[in-house]
């Protein structure tokens, strides 16, 4: 049941097609993933009244056996607050509750942190995991234990943050690890150490939990990024962010979002538009001095901006792997997956060689399916599992 709580980079080359096939063909795969989402399983579009959360999914959660609860609250970003694109500080968030949460008073839980991916937002994304209902049912079965979910919402003007701190989109890599875990810390009996704290994502997700592992391994001990995009975000070329040429409906030519304007300015029409290269702009290369969109864009009159191409490939994680390396040795626990399927794959299957050639400790796993279609499986029969079996269920002692 819901609950509303309310609180309580690479070498300059020419520019060729791929400078502009790598704009529509990473837009292809983010939206068409959060396409894949906007189904019910029956098919038919799920509906979402909620105007600044397009769909919810996969309909609604069947009633599970042993129910726990999912509290929608609002968490209160500092981190956010003045943000130059407006979107507001106060963040939905849902979290899941165990099911004996409500009866074993004295007992505290580990917590397991979800990013959801592009283009929708949080409550889309539990209902295709059927969170509540997938935690229930493997708590039961014995296949996990009793944890806390905690699932905020960082859709944003430009349909996602990227988990990147920014002046534009505000600081989301602190919102996560610092405002969010503090205030889940302080009205949830969670156990608030570093051993019972895990992250996990999907897509845009896999790519913020990928991002604030690399800089905060103090603040979890286990990590689970599944299909992460925008693993290298490389103008020049079509590597790391997009499925291969010709699985869209492309000519090379520089491409314009469906839903961008066609004014000179390329300014997004009632606060949205521009596709994901608005959003990764505003992300990576905020410019507080560019009203109104507070960003620069790496193409310009179709040719590359090779000093704004740079600040994005400087976000790509295949970029920071080898400077963040020694970070990622420090997780008790890091798995991640993608499906064979999957437009993403080739760039993951490289994140997975980097970490070998590193010597980082990590499980890589590939599967029968696509961007979309077997996430739900995963989380039930990987990634709660994962957690379980890797985050501290034991409070630990006060000296």
């Amino acid at each position: 049941m819901y609950t509303d709580v309310r609180p309580l980079g690479g070498l300059l080359m020419k520019p060729t097609r791929y400078t502009f096939l790598f704009n529509f063909t990473l837009t292809f795969t983010l939206l068409a993933g959060a396409a894949g989402l906007m189904f019910s399983q029956s098919g038919q579009p799920a509906q979402d009244k909620q105007p600044e959360q397009k769909q919810k999914g996969f309909g609604k959660q069947k009633a599970p056996e042993r129910p726990g609860s999912v509290e929608k609250i609002t968490v209160h970003g500092k981190s956010l607050e003045g943000n130059l694109e407006g979107d507001s500080p106060d963040r939905d968030v849902y979290v899941y509750l165990p099911v004996s949460y409500s009866k074993s008073r004295n007992r505290r839980y580990p917590v397991v942190y979800f990013l959801h991916g592009y283009g929708i937002g949080a409550q889309a994304y539990m209902n295709l995991l059927w969170a509540s209902d997938a935690a229930d049912k493997t708590a039961a079965a014995g296949t996990s234990k009793e944890m806390i979910v905690v699932f905020p919402d960082s859709f944003t003007v430009y349909n996602g943050s990227m988990y990147s701190n920014s002046p534009t989109t505000g600081n989301w890599e602190t919102f996560i690890t610092e405002d969010l875990i503090n205030y889940i810390d302080s009205h949830y009996r969670t156990i608030a150490s570093r051993e019972s704290r895990g992250l996990a994502g999907h897509s845009m997700g896999g790519y913020g939990t990928l991002r604030i592992a690399m800089k905060y391994p103090e603040v979890y001990a286990a990590i689970y990024p599944m299909s992460s995009c925008c693993l290298m975000n490389n103008q020049f070329t079509a590597r790391g962010g997009a499925p291969p040429a010709g699985k869209g409906k492309g000519d090379g030519k520089a491409f314009v979002p469906p839903d961008a304007p066609k004014g000179g300015d390329g300014k997004a029409k009632g606060g949205r538009g521009g596709g994901t290269t608005f959003a990764l702009a505003a992300a990576w290369s905020p410019n507080p001095k560019n009203p109104p969109q507070y960003f620069d864009l790496p193409t310009k009159d179709g040719q590359v901006v090779p000093e704004i191409a740079a600040k994005w490939i400087a976000n790509s994680p295949l970029a920071m792997v080898d400077q963040y390396s020694s970070n990622l040795k420090k997780y008790k626990a890091f798995m991640m997956d993608v499906g064979l399927q999957d437009g993403l794959m080739a760039s993951n299957k490289e994140m997975d060689e980097s970490l070998t050639r590193l010597g980082v400790p990590h499980t890589y796993e590939t599967y029968e399916g696509d961007h979309t279609n077997h996430v739900k499986d995963r989380w039930e029969l990987k990634v709660l599992p994962f957690f379980s079996n890797n985050l501290s269920f034991t409070p630990s002692k006060k000296k």
